[in-house]
């Protein structure tokens, strides 16, 4: 009887070689050097408190392979990763590849079928079922045993598939532990009125609130903030439903399901975000604000957090602000080399406006905030005005709004123009009072940043007339205005070519009888969306004297526009066509964003 395969680094080697995915150098290398990378792993493993194989110290031999960061050979640039020898591997064994994504992934299947105990030990976890078969994702592929003994004893039939040990162990540590606060918080709660609850049926049965300090909801928050953050979620919805606890996060722009908890969880889940963001308990008749400020991969992240009265209950949404995210090279979010030579030209002006205008979730927080730290040094004093206050940096003096007391853009502006200002940042221009203060911090030579609600930058000046500001003020003091979008880009996994149709390029304005754009078709790495990650587009308008010409109280945003494009302004559907046209985004991505 031919003696069982094992999967250790001679063996995969070797098929890598031979698929010509590793050279013979490469193998070399690993074969002499495996042992010791091995180790080390493994003590990085220990040191950071995680279980990774079966005895919970060893790594996988893909693991191991791939922290090499082999170059595959003919100098296409690709790194030989753990999922990419882990897909040839299945190929080779003739086994179905999955790349987990946790965001379809069913918590109860996961966690409902198998022991954690049992499922870490063989490293195993189930992603799928129906028809009286369970799919089960395992890091090797010869741990045949195991499965059979495990259909045998649960008559059930088994499907199997290969994937990474790293993708395997992280929804062992994320879904189990997640399910396993949620359980023990469950079971140590009873039925809860939910005052906040406009349909909830009173039962009369002794009830008790489940304190948010409970550990295991404390728990249950902390799985479920470390998960948002691994997704790279730019914010968390807590919502409140009939019979149960929805949570969503936000990705590239589009909301995602990802649990739905027992409704009896709601409310001590919502206590504690508002013991750690230091809201009133008490209160669930009103909206309220809050922030968190926690750590994750060795780097601060901040978590600003609303809360809103539903029918259902108490609403929270978190945002989430990475530092990686929010603070970024200029020349590194978008723009294009006119537009960014000429805003680059307005933050260097010693005085004048600054607008950035677009809808929330357009992106100009992170243009705000990359600006100011561009602009950043000891001998420049920058002074923000915020509501509330996006992420807390020591560079910048931050002052929040605070409506309650009296605390408004327009009158802290005022008293911000005695504290020796070089640079003032103004959350968002919104009425008379704080046009009028921002126009008279710039006659008096200061810089000044600040948001507008526009549709796109020509409109921008029509707004400003609206709100009181003279148009010889605003020829005197507006520097430039930009507005901005945010476009998915296709993912480039998975990117393939089309033509658009007569129809299409007609809509377009385009005058090309054909045109070759891409699109996403859809993959495991971009979970099937067709996109993966997003860039800016930023419309830029300079106030020379050409267009200062006609600003008046009465002015036309459309000749304005004819008068602007002679100077090579592109507006917001042009910046996105030719987005298109490079390959970037998609046709239906520039209808979405830009209407």
């Amino acid at each position: 009887m031919a003696e069982r395969p094992k999967l250790t680094l001679e063996y995969l080697s070797a098929l890598l070689f031979e698929r010509q995915l590793l050279s013979a150098e490469q193998r070399a290398v690993v074969l002499t050097r495996g042992k010791v990378q091995e180790a080390r792993l493994s003590a990085g493993s220990q040191a950071a408190g995680r279980r990774l194989h079966k005895g919970g110290e060893t790594p996988s031999p893909a693991q191991v392979l791939a922290s090499f960061n082999f170059e595959t050979p003919g100098g296409n640039g690709r790194i030989l990763s753990e999922d990419a020898i882990t897909e040839v591997l299945a190929d080779f064994l003739n086994i179905p590849y999955l790349k987990i994504d946790p965001l379809r992934l069913d918590l109860d299947v996961v966690t409902s079928h198998i022991p954690r105990p049992f499922a870490l030990k063989h490293l195993i976890v189930p992603v799928a079922i129906g028809d009286n078969e369970l799919t089960i994702a395992v890091a090797d592929p010869f741990n045949d045993e195991v499965l059979q003994d495990f259909a045998v004893a649960h008559r059930i039939k088994i499907k199997r598939v290969l994937s990474s040990c790293s993708d395997i162990q992280k929804i062992l540590r994320e879904f189990y532990g997640f399910r396993a606060s949620v359980a023990a918080a469950e079971a140590d709660s009873s039925s809860t009125i939910d005052l906040g609850n406009l349909e909830q049926l009173f039962k009369l049965k002794g009830e008790h609130e489940l304190e948010g300090n409970d550990r295991h909801v404390i728990s249950a928050v902390d799985f479920l903030l470390s998960y948002a953050f691994d997704q790279k979620a730019s914010d968390i919805h807590i919502e409140p439903k009939r019979e149960k606890c929805l949570i969503r996060f936000r990705l590239d722009g589009l909301l995602h399901n990802i649990h739905l908890l027992p409704k009896p969880l709601h409310a001590p889940i919502v206590s504690r975000i508002k013991i750690l963001s230091r809201m009133d308990l008490a209160e669930k008749r009103r909206p309220q604000d809050g922030r968190i400020k926690t750590s994750h991969s060795n780097k601060e992240v901040e978590l600003r957090v609303s809360t809103v009265p539903t029918a259902f209950g108490e609403k929270v949404v978190i945002r989430i602000f990475d530092p990686d995210i929010l603070f970024q090279e200029l020349d590194s979010i978008g723009f294009y080399a006119r537009e960014y030579a000429l805003y680059n030209s307005f933050i260097h002006r010693p005085n004048g406006i600054i607008l950035v205008t677009g809808p929330t979730g357009s992106g100009k927080t992170t243009t705000l905030y990359s600006t100011l730290r561009n602009l950043s040094s000891p001998e420049v004093n920058i002074v923000t005005i915020e509501d509330p206050i996006e992420m807390v940096m020591e560079e910048f003096n931050q002052i929040s709004v605070q409506q309650s007391i009296g605390v408004t853009f327009g009158n802290i502006l005022r008293t911000v123009l005695r504290q020796d200002p070089d640079i003032v940042m103004v959350g968002e221009i919104r009425d008379e009072e704080t046009a009028e203060n921002a126009v008279q911090a710039a006659l008096t030579g200061h810089l000044v940043l600040s948001t507008l609600h526009t549709n796109d930058s020509p409109s921008s000046i029509a707004r400003l007339l609206d709100l009181g500001v003279p148009s010889y003020l605003i020829k005197a003091t507006i520097v430039g205005i930009i507005a901005q979008r945010l476009l998915r880009r296709i993912c480039p996994h998975c990117k393939v070519p089309r033509e658009l149709s007569e129809e299409q390029l007609r809509y377009l304005q385009i005058s090309e009888s054909s045109l070759t754009v891409y699109e996403g078709e859809g993959c495991k790495e971009c979970r099937g969306t067709g996109y993966k990650g997003r860039t800016g587009i930023f419309e830029v308008l300079e106030l020379n004297d050409r267009i200062k010409a006609v600003v008046s109280d009465k002015i036309d945003v459309a000749s304005l526009i004819q008068v602007a494009e002679q100077d090579g302004f592109l507006s917001l559907r042009q910046l996105a066509i030719r987005k298109m046209i490079e390959g970037i985004t998609t046709y239906d991505e520039v209808i979405s964003i830009t209407g």
